[in-house]
């Protein structure tokens, strides 16, 4: 029907990609997504108050004053053809419910990890192995520290050899769009076997 494209004739819309950024609770998702973003990111953060008292572990994040409740909104275009969606989970697992929703057309996911904490990722890598989502190890370097190798870290969380392990910094742009790139070079690889 002519006139139903709202496209100018010639130009096509580019292609979208919904990419999820996940971890446990304060690992830097929030950071990673503002970090990175061409646009002002949609945040759903809340203060903690003492409601969470008991709930939240604040062990080796004293400093954490506020949290996710929903999602963190980015987006990152490459180019006038492809365009990435970045949706950051929450981390706490009262709101990991959300997870399954979020997931929906999801190509592909960063799990941060915390090298203080890593037992908070345990669950984001156990959610896209059982869905057979690709992800991508992020290890954000708080402080600026990266103490470990990342072949220690992969074996230590027991991912198989080919899961990419980046130290990185969610507070840098070029850091966080280097773990995006390992993620799609991942899924362009995946795509042609």
């Amino acid at each position: 029907m002519a006139g139903s494209d709202p496209t100018p004739q010639g130009i096509s819309a580019p292609d979208t990609v919904k990419i999820l950024i996940a971890g446990g609770f304060g690992v830097g998702k929030t950071t990673m997504v503002g970090s990175v973003s061409e646009i002002v990111p949609l945040r759903t953060e809340e203060p903690l108050t003492t409601a969470g008292l008991g709930v939240d572990d604040l062990d080796g994040i004293p400093e954490k004053k506020a949290t996710t409740v929903a999602l963190d909104f980015g987006r990152i275009s490459i180019g006038q053809d492809l365009v990435l969606y970045l949706f950051g989970t929450p981390g706490q697992q009262r709101f990991w419910f959300m997870w399954n929703d979020l997931s929906i057309g999801a190509l592909g996911a960063v799990v941060l990890v915390d090298v203080r904490r890593p037992e908070s990722s345990f669950a984001a890598i156990d959610f896209f192995e059982r869905r057979k989502i690709p992800f991508v190890i992020g290890v954000n370097g708080f402080h600026g520290e990266h103490p470990y190798d990342p072949d220690d870290i992969r074996e230590s969380l027991a991912l198989p050899e080919n899961t990419p392990v980046i130290p990185f910094d969610a507070r840098e742009r070029t850091s966080s769009r280097d773990v995006l790139i390992a993620l799609l070079d991942q899924l362009i690889a995946a795509s042609a076997h």
